[in-house]
């Protein structure tokens, strides 16, 4: 039996671009949730990209979800900054994306390549798409790219969706050269694991990706509860998400110029508190102009926020894989009024764990219908709250993650690495 138990225990390096703490953004909580629930069985080393914004109280709660930490110290432009635009501008004659060509390692690859040969690792799983350039294609050991988004498509909707020709111009590359990445990485790699049934399929037709599999969205469903203590106050909408996720930047500017005019005609007292950390200048300029539009800029727990409001908003018009708010969100038995972009992938049904809706008058319709009738808001919220208890706690999640990542170190896929590679370095 013992025997059995240490044979079984895998040895996994993990690579990532980013500390996880603070764990405030969709996927840092999938992989601090995931991750914490492997190492109670499974050996981790956590080998990741660090640009020295990381505290040594971040460093120390790595022991939560990694058994041994590596980082590799790495300097990337901020946002904005006179660097920043000639790094684009530069760009256009590299052949990876921006998204990719900014964590861009050299040190990490040699770490890679002395891990493998130093150390009696069972697999490496890459954590979504950007630390894929640094995999050596000569790699030897079972491999997995664990893909929270199919990259490719957030970039394509961002072009589609782009007014300005200047923009929209240089988008429409950026989404080509995401795609072909994406594509050649898809099939270096042994196992592909994506987030939806959608995504899965997605990466089979585009890419010819051939082992591709799925993992449901899980929540810490005893976490996200409500307390009881606060009392939802009537007119309130409420969203969360990192702000400086374009996506999410784009769907708030979507909302309050197309939608939130049309529920003001009906319900006035209506307000949208935006939960997130680095909302961009101009966003924070217009909750300035607007006062029905409330920025927290980051906070310690977003709990406080969803259980005040009446109703959750997720108004996406872009982005890919799964959107962990709308769990945590009928975790905390609250109506959802989402876009179908914003609930892709998730395993809901319109009308009975939340509400549909694309066009700019029918979200407005989806929104006034919870705020004002309570009775039907408050069965959306139990329907939704009782579904993720149900199916979506972590464990389940993690478990069959690791079923997955033992079949692959056991049943690598040949096909997948004899394909030629193209090296991004």
């Amino acid at each position: 039996m013992q025997r059995h138990l240490r044979d079984s225990r895998l040895r996994i390096l993990w690579l990532k671009t980013e500390l996880l703490h603070p764990v405030d953004k969709g996927g840092k909580i999938r992989t601090y949730n995931m991750l914490k629930e492997l190492k109670r069985d499974h050996h981790v080393t956590y080998l990741t990209l660090d640009d020295g914004s990381a505290s040594a109280e971040d460093r120390k709660n790595a022991s939560e979800y990694c058994h041994e930490l590596v980082c590799i110290p790495h300097t990337r432009r901020e946002k904005f900054t006179p660097g920043f635009y000639v790094e684009l501008l530069l760009n256009l004659i590299s052949r990876q994306p921006y998204a990719i060509k900014k964590y861009e390692s050299p040190a990490m690859r040699r770490e890679i390549l002395e891990r493998e040969q130093n150390s009696s690792f069972d697999l490496l799983v890459c954590d979504f798409l950007a630390p894929a350039a640094n995999v050596p294609s000569s790699l030897n050991m079972a491999a997995v790219l664990f893909q929270h988004n199919v990259e490719a498509m957030i970039w394509k909707r961002h072009y589609e969706v782009q007014s300005n020709p200047i923009k929209k111009g240089y988008l429409y590359g950026q989404w080509r050269k995401m795609r072909r990445f994406e594509r050649d990485m898809c099939r270096q790699f042994d196992c592909i694991i994506g987030v939806s049934a959608e995504d899965r399929e997605q990466m089979k037709k585009e890419y010819g990706a051939e082992a591709v599999v799925d993992v449901p969205t899980g929540v810490d469903t005893e976490f996200f509860r409500p307390s009881g203590k606060i009392e939802a106050s009537p007119y309130d909408l409420v969203f969360t998400g990192s702000m400086d996720w374009l996506p999410n930047d784009d769907a708030i500017r979507y909302f309050m110029r197309e939608i939130m005019p049309l529920i003001k005609k009906r319900t006035p007292a209506v307000t949208l508190t935006v939960v997130g950390r680095n909302p961009t200048p101009a966003l924070v300029d217009l909750s300035k102009e607007d006062p029905s539009l409330i920025i927290t800029g980051r906070v310690d727990d977003v709990r406080p926020y969803i259980e005040r409001a009446s109703a959750y908003i997720v108004p996406l018009r872009i982005g890919g894989g799964t959107r962990l708010k709308i769990f945590e969100a009928m975790a905390m038995e609250k109506a959802v009024v989402s876009t179908t972009v914003g609930a892709e992938g998730l395993p809901l049904t319109n009308g009975v764990e939340l509400l549909l809706a694309d066009e700019p008058p029918a979200f407005a319709d989806a929104v006034v219908r919870v705020l004002i009738d309570n009775a039907y808001a408050f069965k959306l919220g139990q329907r939704a709250a009782a579904t993720v208890r149900k199916n979506n706690g972590w464990r389940q999640v993690t478990e069959r993650f690791i079923s997955i990542c033992t079949n692959t170190k056991s049943h690598p896929q040949i096909t997948q690495k004899s394909v030629q590679s193209v090296d991004y370095a």
